[in-house]
């Protein structure tokens, strides 16, 4: 009787091993999914983030170039 405790229990462990490494696979795969979603929110928002910031750039270069413009014409008119 004891032999078949002891298979009883070792049946059980293999079993609750194949569970876990279920469960792990299960979590690997969900890390996985997250960290390349966010992966692809971070290529995203800096895509946007540099398409922005290349706006910002073109329109105070047109600023500037305005302001100087602005700056010759009134000196144009003082002489």
């Amino acid at each position: 009787m004891a032999d078949l405790n002891i298979n009883k229990d070792h049946d059980t462990t293999e079993a609750s091993n194949g569970a876990d490494t279920s469960s792990s696979e299960d979590l690997a795969t969900v890390v996985d999914d997250l960290l390349n979603q966010l992966s692809t929110k971070f290529t995203n928002i800096s895509s946007d983030l540099l398409a922005k910031m290349d706006e910002m750039s073109r329109r105070l270069d047109n600023l500037e170039a305005s302001i100087q413009a602005s700056a010759r014409s009134q000196d144009d008119e003082s002489k």
